[in-house]
């Protein structure tokens, strides 16, 4: 074909040590990291064993696998439950459990193998304190052949249903600019204890106190990476595709600010008044919403068809502001101009999102779903949106039924003419 590199995108093979093995091995070019990296980070298990000699705050549990039921007790007995049950070489939520005590702790462990197995043919579990209250915070790393690493700052990801993130935002609107440069610096150790090449994500949890845990690392690029190309002005495919052919980065640490903030809705086939469940059909009808700091990065055309057989995103839909309220105001008014037909999607759940109190005042966390959302409250806001606009006919019809009723004059002769 001709072709000298290829990029593996944010899905599907980007995360497999072999093929990109196997890529390097036919004499192309992966874009993205080494087969190394790719395998140490793709394990959690072994990506805590790489980083742990780095002094970066880890939750507290086992760090290694197990099956054994009794000594999932034992050792949840010695971190304090609750605790949660993870997939060794998971992500997306699958194969993770949530225990809230001992006794429910066999049922949950054997779902959660099962539920690995099936997913990445791998049942290796591990067990580790839940953090209760946890907010979702990634750091964006980029590093070169040279040596060089920086990170991109964070994007806040604690909006999630079925422990997969719908709204993300950069920045985070809790970090203080202490945590902020300490955040950074633990994510690029992390990048350091892997010899990591090209773009990257250190995820973190952050527990009410502001503590914050290493999760894990993603080697790819992220589906939210445009909120870190907005507020940085880092186009991050090119700087992919230019470490991949060997360059030096053209700025250090010290280059990179923060300028605005940036929001980022995943559109995704998903009816949310039906718990989020899958949604297929045809897009009958879809116009995107277009202008200043609106983007919408999307696969898809009207009259094209969402099949069942991939991941359901439509487009992901991002705006940018001067602040987070300029940002997040913008994001409702590109959702009203957003017209997608023959389907549902979870456009009505963003909007719901960006109007909550706890969303727009910045306290929430990973359970903002769980607390807030229910299909009746979007039922509810869309009932009293066509309330509102029914009044607005209403009076908009009265003034125009005024203007156009010629005024009663006893004397004009031309009115009693046209009524006798």
């Amino acid at each position: 074909m001709g072709a000298d590199a290829i990029h593996p995108g944010y899905g599907f093979l980007s995360e497999n040590a072999t093929f990109s093995q196997k890529v390097a091995e036919s004499g192309i070019t992966f874009i993205g990291p080494k087969p190394h990296a790719i395998k140490v980070m793709g394990d959690k298990l072994s990506a805590k064993e790489a980083v742990k000699e780095y002094d970066i705050p880890m939750v507290p549990g086992i760090e290694e696998a197990i099956t054994d039921v009794e000594l999932a007790k034992e050792i949840g007995v010695k971190v304090g439950f609750p605790i949660l049950i993870k997939a060794s070489a998971g992500g997306g939520g699958k194969g993770m459990r949530i225990v809230e005590n001992v006794e429910e702790l066999p049922e949950q462990m054997d779902r959660a193998i099962s539920e690995a197995t099936s997913a990445f043919g791998n049942g290796a579990v591990f067990i580790e304190k839940y953090v209760t209250s946890p907010r979702h915070i990634e750091i964006q790393v980029l590093a070169d052949t040279h040596g060089n690493v920086v990170h991109l700052f964070e994007r806040e990801c604690s909006v999630q249903r079925r422990h997969q993130k719908v709204v993300e935002e950069a920045p985070s609107a809790v970090l203080t600019p202490e945590i902020r440069k300490r955040m950074g610096e633990a994510a690029v150790k992390v990048a350091k204890a892997c010899d990591y090449i090209g773009a990257g994500t250190v995820e973190f949890l952050l527990d009410a106190d502001k503590n914050f845990y290493f999760l894990e690392m993603n080697t790819r690029l992220q589906v939210e990476h445009p909120v870190t190309e907005m507020i940085t002005g880092i186009d991050l495919v090119e700087q992919q595709i230019r470490v991949a052919r060997g360059e030096v980065l053209s700025f250090s640490q010290q280059d990179l600010n923060i300028e605005g903030h940036s929001l980022e809705l995943r559109v995704y086939a998903e009816d949310p008044l039906d718990n989020f469940l899958p949604n297929v059909g045809t897009l009958s009808s879809y116009q995107v919403p277009e202008g200043d700091g609106i983007r919408v990065d999307d696969g898809y055309e009207e009259g094209m068809d969402i099949p069942i057989y991939y991941d359901p995103m439509i487009a992901k839909l991002i705006t940018y502001g001067a602040s987070r309220e300029e940002a997040i105001q913008l994001m409702i008014e590109a959702i009203q101009a957003y017209k997608i037909e023959g389907i549902a999607t979870t456009l009505s759940f963003g909007k719901f999102v960006c109007e909550h109190e706890a969303f727009t005042s910045g306290e929430f966390d990973t359970h903002f779903v769980k607390k807030f959302y229910s299909p009746e409250s979007i039922l509810e806001a869309s009932k009293k949106e066509q309330e509102i606009a029914a009044k607005v006919g209403l009076k908009l019809f009265l003034e125009a039924s005024r203007q156009l009723t010629p005024p009663v004059n006893a004397d004009d002769s031309w009115r009693q003419n046209r009524t006798s």
